[in-house]
């Protein structure tokens, strides 16, 4: 699901760490109150990481309930934007930046040493 992200009109990312340890009514509520956005909307994908940058929560108004998705990477770490103070909306292509490990809102390609590779 949160690989293709099918079927999502938009997709928000809270930028920033977030405890990961809020649900549906937290994360929700963050939308709300600090990004101003309506969690309401349909189709619309808000993402949120951790302070480890391994781990996501993604949060989905179907229209007759919540979906809350959870990614943890058993390798490697998310790059995400670290301003809290903002929400930053994706395209599609940034989207799938984000899933393949790079900063979507600014894509670096790091030079990894062949020690970290195994």
């Amino acid at each position: 699901m949160l690989a293709e992200a099918h079927g999502i009109n938009r997709i928000v990312i809270a930028c920033g760490h977030t405890d990961l340890r809020l649900g549906i009514e937290g994360l929700s509520r963050i939308v709300g109150n600090n990004y101003s956005l309506n969690p309401f909307e349909k189709n619309v994908l808000f993402l949120f990481c951790g302070r480890k940058s391994d781990r996501i929560k993604a949060l989905l108004w179907e229209g007759d309930g919540f979906l809350l998705l959870y990614k943890r990477l058993e390798n490697g770490k998310f790059s995400w934007p670290k301003n809290q103070a903002e929400a930053a909306e994706l395209t599609r292509e940034q989207y799938n930046l984000l899933m393949v490990g790079l900063n979507p809102l600014n894509p670096k390609i790091k030079e990894v040493s062949p020690k970290m590779l195994f």
